[in-house]
């Protein structure tokens, strides 16, 4: 998936407000969290733009599979403790109150099955009265085929293009990415095949039920892709 591009990663997305989604999950964390901890995971955290404005309040930790983002991470978050593994099948041994998994990642793991398990291991890794928020990708009835998207950059000595069409297979949203690179080296030209699968909330209240988890759907809370809510027993 990711792999050239994680250097231009950040500047694509310097429109997204980390701060204000990290104001918002905090008021959301602390309407659902019955836990009396502070412990806080984010799983899928990319380059960790949530996490500077979540550290102040949290015990914060990062897990992602990818070795790149977890270098920039590392860098933009000196002190804190990054962890590589597949959302799907991580173990840390031990447990905490608030588990994250934001900006569509769980779109990744790609099948019901994988969300099952992705689920009932957040389960595992939390505590009692703990919380559990997964912002999704698009529910299956907003996925078109033949839409087209493009982000770019424009500095001095960098020019980027990020293009793609989606295509639609099965429940999968199938993004096949483009990307032009400019510096005064030249224009370089990669692409990157990204699938996200696009589930129901039927799916996901039955992976939290499958793993003793309450749930909650919020239609708009970061974003308008809305946000599934878990909370494990007291």
């Amino acid at each position: 998936m990711y792999g050239d591009s994680i250097p231009y990663y950040d500047k694509f997305y310097t429109w997204k407000d980390y701060e204000a989604e990290a104001a918002r999950l905090r008021t959301l964390i602390e309407e659902h969290k019955r836990s009396d901890g502070r412990r806080l995971l984010d799983l899928a955290c990319g380059t960790g733009m949530h996490l500077p404005h979540l550290r102040d309040d949290f015990e914060v930790e990062g897990l992602d599979l990818q070795p790149g983002f977890l270098a920039t991470a590392r860098e933009r978050n000196p002190g804190l403790t990054f962890h590589e593994g597949d959302m799907t099948s991580f173990d840390l041994g031990q447990t905490y109150d608030v588990i994250t998994c934001l900006f569509s990642s769980i779109g990744y793991v790609r099948t019901t099955d994988a969300l099952d398990a992705t689920v009932g291991n957040i389960a595992r890794h939390l505590r009692p009265g703990g919380v559990a928020l997964i912002e999704p990708w698009f529910r299956p009835d907003l996925v078109k085929p033949g839409l087209l998207h493009v982000l770019t950059v424009d500095e001095p000595e960098l020019k980027l293009c990020r293009m793609n069409r989606s295509e639609v297979e099965g429940n999968l949203s199938v993004l096949d990415m483009h990307y032009l690179v400019g510096t005064a080296e030249g224009v370089r030209h990669f692409t990157e095949h990204h699938e996200l699968a696009a589930f129901t909330i039927d799916q996901f209240a039955a992976a939290g039920a499958a793993a003793g988890l309450d749930h909650q759907h919020l239609e708009e809370a970061l974003s308008d892709r809305g946000l599934h809510v878990y909370t494990q027993t007291v």
